[in-house]
């Protein structure tokens, strides 16, 4: 009968644990919808785009319409009109390089928004982690408060009967003293940190927030080597600047295509007035004309491709600070994570002796009416014992949160 209980109960956590991620998750599908940072950064990814279609066409075609004011005499007739359409054509493949430089630029302005995102999330799940810690420290400390009512009310029975000091009371009311001040304070942190998760939402600041009653125990599903690779691989910050060295070697392709000459082709139309002089003497005249342009000044094409190698080895030795820096912060991280994995064991460890001897000093005093101020010293280690350990469940999820931000998820 025990066994079936215990599998009970620990159905309905598991099935409150599901409950509280999928409300987070929920959170996240909000912020993502509505944080307008991450909007902004969006459409700067938009903006990007919209410059493919302004270097990917051909120039404008000129026309160009002439009226003789003296007409010009030929021996066909006087000349009273000319039009002129010129169209320039780029080097071939010059359009292409430079759409693939905007196409390279918005790839990592795209990235950039990813990264946004992962960081939006990093921080609505540090921010919800914080609030549960605060939320189980004002459970835990209201509890305290009632315990030591109750001590209270025990201390006043043994005072009574003559079988303890009065000094029992005053510990206990300069305890809870202690214990009201932490509570206010802890109140005052729980609205600040609401006020600060719904802007992340951008929602209204009074909106109410799911915090489950006991947090999730996930560990980190993946090797720290695979973590390693993962991040060198798929952080958004270095995606960017991959496709932004791309971008600067489709600069460096399309300065060299520039220095080539540009194509002119186009037709003049001249109207002759005949006069009525003979039939075929008198057919307006037709002119197709190609031409091309002439890169003579070199310097500033040589300018523009050396700019462009410049800019990708620039990139190249941002990234691999960006590398070392990751790196840095990831070892970093995992230590926290590896740290809270350790504090989890302590302070359950902990809590369970301090638990243990406080009921054994109550059963203690409840008899001879001795050692009151050792049960305040232990039940006070118990309160410690138990935020810490609430901190460190949170400190572990929030060190998975940013690993998982490090890996671009």
């Amino acid at each position: 009968m025990k066994k079936i209980t215990y599998i009970i109960v620990a159905l309905m956590l598991f099935s409150g644990v599901v409950s509280a991620q999928n409300e987070l998750n929920d959170y996240l599908i909000t912020a993502a919808r509505n944080n307008p940072a991450l909007k902004a950064k969006f459409n700067e990814y938009n903006a990007t785009l919209e410059k493919i279609p302004q270097v990917g066409t051909l120039p404008d075609p000129q026309l160009t319409i002439g009226y003789f004011i003296m007409p010009v005499e030929t021996k066909n007739g006087p000349q009273h009109a000319k039009i002129s359409l010129s169209q320039m054509f780029p080097w071939f493949g010059t359009l292409n390089s430079k759409e693939d430089v905007f196409v390279n630029a918005a790839k990592a302005k795209y990235e950039d928004f990813e990264e946004a995102k992962s960081n939006l999330f990093f921080e609505v799940k540090s921010a919800y982690y914080d609030l549960y810690f605060i939320k189980k420290g004002i459970d835990i400390t209201l509890d305290n408060i009632r315990i030591l009512e109750s001590f209270k009310s025990l201390a006043l029975i043994k005072i009574q009967a003559g079988k303890a000091s009065g000094v029992d009371e005053l510990r206990v009311e300069m305890e809870l003293a202690d214990l009201e001040n932490n509570l206010a304070l802890l109140k005052d942190r729980w609205f600040v940190n609401t006020v600060k998760f719904n802007n992340l939402l951008n929602v209204d600041e009074s909106s109410n927030i799911q915090i489950p009653e006991t947090l999730w125990i996930d560990d980190l599903i993946y090797t720290k080597q695979a973590v390693i690779d993962s991040l060198t691989q798929n952080n958004h910050q270095l995606k960017s600047l991959d496709y932004l060295r791309q971008s600067f070697e489709s600069s460096e392709q399309a300065a060299k295509k520039l220095g080539s000459p540009n194509i002119i082709a186009g037709v003049d139309y001249t109207a002759i007035n005949t006069g009525g002089i003979a039939t075929n003497s008198g057919k307006d005249a037709l002119l197709i004309k190609v031409g091309i342009t002439i890169p003579l000044y070199r310097k500033k094409y040589s300018g523009m491709i050396n700019e462009a190698i410049y800019q990708q080895q620039a990139v190249e030795e941002k990234k691999a600070d960006k590398i070392n820096g990751l790196e840095t912060l990831f070892e970093k991280v995992y230590s926290e994570y590896a740290d809270a994995n350790r504090r989890i064991i302590l302070f359950e460890k902990q809590s369970d002796f301090a638990s243990r001897a406080i009921k054994i000093l109550e059963s203690e005093y409840a008899s001879n009416g001795k050692n009151f101020e050792e049960i305040l010293r232990m039940e006070k280690s118990l309160l410690k014992y138990s935020l810490e350990l609430e901190e460190a469940r949170a400190d572990k999820q929030a060190a998975i949160a940013f690993i998982n931000y490090l890996m671009g998820i």
